[in-house]
């Protein structure tokens, strides 16, 4: 599964888009110096999310969009289309 992939079936299940769930992140006070482990424990308490699921969030939480290039049609499983994840909602993806 894409990264993108992964953020689009967390909006499909929660109804929230990415950029919200930054968003909700900051507010309760997570940011680029967060560890993984208290984002992951308040997506799965909170919204009912995985781990893959979660960690897909903690990369948009804690780095932003940006993706490595190595995942850039690279033909993969978790190939994505573009270096910068969309966080605006798949309805709304121009990459889709």
């Amino acid at each position: 599964m894409s990264f993108q992939a992964y953020l689009d079936n967390i909006e499909a299940k929660t109804g929230l888009t990415p950029r919200q769930f930054v968003e909700l992140a900051e507010q309760q006070g997570f940011g680029p110096d967060t560890k993984a482990t208290p984002i992951v424990a308040w997506l799965a308490d909170d919204y009912g999310l995985g781990r893959g699921h979660a960690m897909a969030l903690v990369h948009v939480i804690t780095k932003g969009p940006q993706i490595s290039r190595k995942h850039v049609e690279s033909g993969g499983t978790h190939s994505d289309p573009a270096d910068t994840l969309w966080l605006d909602g798949a309805a709304t993806n121009p990459n889709a």
